[in-house]
């Protein structure tokens, strides 16, 4: 198989496919071992919730595809992949946290009904940016008494941007590895560092050959390229809008997101 033909782990929808599949189990469990701190047995049961991936992906909309999982004392572990951050991200974050804490309890019952709710979050651009750390754990915590409040809500960041050239010797930095990789060459140099992520490559080659799954993943990368030139679209209306009562190039780039190049060339064809 070339090398062009591996499907990037790190694609949401060839993520699901992989580690949703219940013949993966094993895989992704491992995977969870080297992020979270839960007991042992905490894994004996895993159920998956909702596992199938086309009513999400009906009509090719650009969904959240993600991972939603309960663990045998009825934790709740969300898993996504999000490769480009947003302004509101975080909040996103903590709202989809909360309605999966508040769905929790019925009418009648008491708090003490909760269960942890445990997010994931990979992204493969800075969401943490005023850490060079690759994994970061949050809950809620006083930093100045150094206590902790609660881990009712936990929050682990995965950055792949961030992940060092040389190992750090962590099972973590090999499923990262594995998440990120784009080619065999970089695949084959996880496999010969982490057997049980090299049975995972052999497997990610087996999906790669899936006729199912290539169409999959090529729709969505459709879909998130239509996306991108919608928005695109929309911030170059806008730059028009502001050169024409006179805003500044770089208070276009800076409300707009666009490149100065970008709206330089757009005054340019005004003038």
């Amino acid at each position: 198989m070339d090398k062009k033909d591996i499907l990037p782990v790190k694609s949401d929808v060839i993520f699901r496919l992989f580690f949703a599949d219940e013949r993966n189990a094993d895989f992704l469990i491992d995977f969870l071992k080297s992020v979270l701190r839960l007991p042992d047995d905490d894994y004996n049961e895993m159920e998956i919730a909702d596992p199938n991936l086309l009513r999400e992906f009906a009509g090719d909309k650009l969904g959240i595809i993600d991972i939603k999982l309960r663990t045998r004392s009825k934790k709740t572990v969300h898993i996504e992949i999000q490769l480009s951050i947003t302004s509101e991200m975080r909040e996103r974050i903590i709202f989809y946290d909360s309605k999966l804490i508040t769905e929790q309890i019925g009418s009648g019952d008491n708090y003490d009904v909760i269960k942890q709710v445990i997010s994931i979050v990979i992204t493969d651009e800075d969401l943490i940016s005023a850490s060079p750390k690759y994994h970061h754990h949050f809950t809620f915590y006083d930093k100045e008494a150094n206590i902790e409040f609660s881990d009712l809500i936990e929050i682990n960041t995965l950055e792949l941007n961030k992940l060092p050239h040389n190992s750090d010797g962590t099972v973590l930095y090999d499923w990262m590895s594995f998440i990120a990789a784009e080619t065999e060459e970089e695949l084959n140099m996880v496999a010969d560092r982490n057997p049980q992520v090299g049975k995972a490559v052999v497997k990610l080659r087996e999906l790669s050959a899936d006729e199912r799954a290539r169409n999959l993943y090529e729709r969505r990368e459709m879909a998130r390229r239509d996306e991108n030139m919608r928005i695109r679209s929309v911030k170059l209306l806008i730059a028009k809008n502001l050169l024409a009562v006179g805003d500044s190039v770089e208070k276009i780039v800076q409300v707009t997101g666009l490149s100065q190049d970008d709206v330089e060339g757009l005054r340019e064809v005004a003038n």
